[in-house]
């Protein structure tokens, strides 16, 4: 999951995949904007055929947030 989570931040962010780490913050470190976080949330909805509940992204901070929210959802 984890691996699948970085590559799709890295096409959308066009930052190279070995910058991230588990630890990354996606607007801090990885500079994305508020925009680029829901295109990321909308493109693992239709990746996963899931809904990602609101409350859930707004707690999104680094790459492992969201490998950890897609975890427990994907279950």
């Amino acid at each position: 999951m984890f691996e699948k989570v970085c590559k799709m931040l890295a096409e959308q962010l066009n930052v190279p995949v070995e910058s991230m780490k588990p630890e990354s913050e996606v607007v801090k470190d990885l500079g994305a904007d508020s925009l680029d976080v829901v295109e990321l949330m909308m493109a693992l909805e239709d990746e996963y055929g899931i809904t990602l509940p609101e409350t859930e992204v707004e707690n999104v901070k680094t790459v492992q947030d969201i490998v950890e929210m897609m975890e427990k959802i994907a279950k």
